[in-house]
């Protein structure tokens, strides 16, 4: 019956025990994850002669060949626990799994490679995280979590930078995050001493969720999404695109003319006003009466200054 499971399932839980309150935090880890992986429950008899317990109750994940036991004290809460390591410890990655990683909390180192190129670059680096991902799992596994790509068009887009293949990069899901090498990896030792440099800290991680990245983000996306439906479909681009811009574009020409005719009206009533107020000031001049005789009036105060003169003479 054992043999039969784990030949139908790469990865499985499995509570050996009888009743206890790890029992019971085990059923609501198996209710909440149920849709994720596959749970079982079984007695000490039933377990592989090869499986060895230090105590009982326990709980149990077998994958990649082997087995390993949950310590509570080490690995914190059982359902966290379980979420990190429903998964093999060395995968082939796309883009459904990576978004499904963001939720275990792990870095996740990739090599990103051309699986038709058949060089040496592109094998031994796969290779290489490979051995890093079986090797040294007791160190890494709780922090990291390792895999390759076939083709960088999708991290590039994720990292909105162009990648040159073959190459390794760490992601951290969780926040957008990514560690890019500082060196050169020829063997498994380099690739040992940059996992070690990105979890103290002397690798500087890049990207992240920032208001500036999101802003960046927008834009990458935007440029990329116009840029794909033009090389897909030029004239349906042209029309998506050329349309607005055209209507836009005379809405804008229709505002700017009518705000010019708008301000030569209001010129032309200006000087009409100022045509129609000089021409009733010399109507009002030209309608002043004329004294009699033809003579021209001479001012009340000449008067008295012709006597005298009249006089002296």
């Amino acid at each position: 019956m054992f043999e039969h499971v784990q030949k139908r399932h790469r990865v499985f839980f499995v509570y050996i025990g009888g009743e206890s309150p790890l029992k019971e935090k085990y059923i609501d880890a198996a209710s909440e994850l149920i849709v994720y992986t596959y749970f079982f429950s079984a007695s000490e008899e039933v377990c592989p002669e090869y499986v060895a317990l230090k105590e009982m109750p326990a709980v149990l994940v077998f994958k990649d060949g082997t087995y390993f036991v949950y310590d509570e004290y080490e690995d914190g809460d059982l359902s966290s626990w379980i979420n990190r390591e429903r998964f093999q410890n060395y995968l082939t990655m796309d883009g459904f799994l990576l978004y499904e990683l963001g939720d275990t909390g792990k870095l996740v180192a990739i090599a990103v490679i051309d699986e038709k190129n058949t060089s040496i670059e592109h094998t031994r680096l796969k290779s290489i995280i490979q051995e890093v991902a079986r090797d040294y799992r007791d160190q890494f596994h709780r922090d990291f979590q390792f895999g390759h790509m076939d083709g960088n068009d999708y991290i590039n887009t994720l990292l909105m930078d162009e990648l040159n293949v073959p190459t390794v990069v760490v992601l951290n899901t969780s926040n957008q995050q990514y560690f890019l090498l500082d060196r050169q990896i020829k063997n498994t030792e380099d690739m040992v001493q940059f996992i070690n440099s990105i979890l103290d800290g002397t690798v500087q991680a890049q990207g992240g969720d920032s208001i500036l990245q999101r802003l960046k983000r927008m834009i990458f996306d935007a440029k990329s999404t116009i840029v794909s439906i033009f090389k897909s479909s030029p004239i349906m681009g042209c029309f998506l695109f050329g349309l607005p811009l055209g209507v836009i574009s005379i809405m804008c020409y229709g505002i700017y003319t009518a705000d010019t005719d708008g301000g030569h009206l209001e010129e032309r009533y200006e000087v009409s006003r100022s045509e129609m107020e000089s021409q009733e000031a010399e109507e009002e001049s030209a309608a002043q009466p004329e004294p009699r005789g033809g003579r021209p009036l001479v001012p009340a105060g000449q008067g008295p200054k012709d006597v005298l003169e009249k006089k002296t003479d």
